[in-house]
């Protein structure tokens, strides 16, 4: 199993307890600030990077559920980690 793939997991996982709200906006900002909240940068760039590349969530393996997908795109920015910058 790739990274990638145990990333999506792990995500779907996430999707899958937020999904069960009622209100899909409530669920959806869930997702992202769970994301945002419990995974490490690097993880949340991989997955980033993943969904720019493969915009459809797939690998041999694995599949980024449809709320998953929805939320990590229209929540790009506040997933994206901030890079410190030294001057």
């Amino acid at each position: 199993m790739k990274n990638i793939d145990h990333l999506i997991q792990m995500a779907n996982r996430i999707g899958d307890f937020f999904e069960a709200m009622p209100n899909r906006q409530e669920g959806l900002d869930g997702i992202a600030d769970h994301i945002k909240k419990f995974w490490e940068p690097r993880m949340r760039t991989a997955l980033l990077e993943f969904l720019t590349e493969n915009p459809d969530g797939a690998t041999d393996e694995a599949q980024l559920s449809d709320i998953v997908r929805e939320a990590v795109n229209a929540h790009r920015d506040l997933l994206t980690p901030k890079t410190v910058h030294n001057n």
